[in-house]
Formats: C-alpha cells, structure tokens, sequence
C-alpha cells in the first residue's frame, strides 16, 4: 500500500526487547537522509541489528538548538529526517521539543509512528478502577518535592519513571507521607528478567529489600479517601471568606491532596 511522504518522522524504538520495533519503523529508519539520536552508539547497534546503513547525527538536551539550525537547512534541502530515542518513544521524557516546535513553525510535515513506550506497556498490565491517571515523567529527586507532589495528586493514579538507585529512597518517602498506599511497580519492561509487582509500599520494600536493578515505571494508586471530601461545602465555605475559585482550588489540593485542576472544574461547576 502507498505511504504518504513526511519531511520528518517520530520512530519509537525498542525500550528493552529488540524485536520490538514495528516493520514500519523499520522502512522509515532505512528510507530518510538522516537519524537525530539522543546517543549515536545506542543507536547504531539497533541499526546494525536491522542493516539499516542511515547516517546518525547526535541530538540530545545539550545541543538542541544548534543541531535544530543544521536539521532546518538539511529540510528546506528536501531532505528527511527521523528522530529516535535511545528508548521508547520520543518527547516521552526524551528531547524533542525544540526541534519540533521549529518544524511546524516552519511549515515542514511531520508524523509519529505507533510503537513501543514504557507507559503502556506497564498500564496495560497493571489493574485500576477507571482509565484516568496522571504521569509526571521522572518524579523529582528531593524529599520535600515528592511529598509535594505526592500529595498534590493523592487523588489520581500517579504514574513516574525513577531510576534504581533512588526509587527504594521514593518508596520510603512516599511511605511516610501517604502512609500504606498501594503501588505497582515494574522493572526491566520486555527484558528477561521483567517484573512486575502489586502490594502496599512497605511490602514492595521488603520485596526490593537486597536491592532493585533496571529501569523503573511505578504507579501510587489513588486514594479513595480523598474522594470522600465534600468539595461543594468546602468550596462554599471559602467562597464565602471571599477566595476566588483559582485560590479555591490551590487551597484544597494542597489541603486535601486532591487534583488542583479538578477542584477548579468543581468550583466552575458549583456556581
């Protein structure tokens, strides 16, 4: 079947099992003129593993700019480009965002390919009430932020990234802000050694307790006892003290843990 032509393509790539990679992708990498790539040696072995023979050119967080200005030129040259990751899908916690706000500002086509993501591939194996949840990419390092946020979004399914060496520290943290809360949490996504765990926090410690190796995605599941707040009195209540619903809103997320955004949709709809 025909494919419609872009200027510049979003490819997912793999995030551990290298045979996850659509066919699609595979045609795009070995059809364009260039490969952005955060690391050049993390992509080359996906590309020699599919004798794709396309130049890389680095692309990461600390040269975005300057390599936008090259990639523009390479474009109004009626070249094409793919971005990748080193893992997963890009602008999912990956840099991306320059070099696509500038494409379309310039006009330049452009597309995303389905495929591989760390998300999904953990929500679609971890069970909760309703499909709504929050994620935050790679959850802050310091204690008072993540007691911050924790709490900020004690009402939602939190999903973050972490890293091995800080998650058990998050853990602990969230532990002692939200008490016995449950979590999911997977490792090693689409490795051999994946694994995937449901339970309280503490016992999730205990489980990890000799250590934890791989890439992490978590989930904190809402807490059902946030919902019990009677958002329409309280709201009332400081309506009455003279708050705007935009300080409403600050006000009871930070008192109660809920969704700021969803307390403000409350406020609106209490009028």
């Amino acid at each position: 079947m025909a494919q419609r032509k872009f200027d510049f393509y979003i490819v997912p790539t793999p995030i551990g099992n290298i045979s996850d990679i659509t066919l699609r992708a595979i045609d795009i990498l070995k059809e364009v003129d260039f490969i952005a790539c955060e690391d050049t040696r993390t992509t080359q072995k996906l590309l020699n593993h599919y004798d794709i023979k396309t130049k890389c050119i680095s692309y990461h967080k600390y040269n975005e700019r300057e390599r936008t200005e090259f990639f523009l030129q390479e474009l109004a040259a009626g070249k094409s480009i793919a971005l990748v990751s080193d893992a997963g899908t890009p602008m999912i916690c990956d840099p991306g965002g320059v070099i696509i706000e500038q494409i379309r500002k310039n006009g330049y086509s452009i597309t995303s390919l389905p495929g591989a993501s760390a998300i999904t591939a953990f929500l679609s194996q971890v069970p909760r009430n309703g499909e709504e949840f929050c994620f935050i990419g790679f959850i802050p390092r310091t204690e008072a932020q993540i007691k911050t946020i924790t709490k900020q979004y004690a009402g939602s399914n939190l999903v973050f990234y972490d890293s091995p060496e800080r998650i058990l520290k998050t853990l602990t943290v969230i532990k002692e802000t939200r008490g016995e809360v449950k979590i999911a949490l997977a490792r090693e996504l689409s490795k051999l050694f994946e694994e995937t765990v449901i339970d309280t926090v503490s016992n999730i410690l205990n489980h990890f307790n000799d250590g934890i190796k791989g890439e992490i995605v978590c989930m904190i599941y809402a807490d059902t006892k946030a919902e019990t707040v009677d958002l329409e009195m309280k709201i009332s209540e400081l309506r009455c003290k003279g708050f705007k619903d935009k300080e409403i809103a600050v006000i009871l997320a930070s008192l109660f843990g809920l969704n700021k955004n969803e307390v403000y949709k409350k406020a609106l709809e209490c009028k």
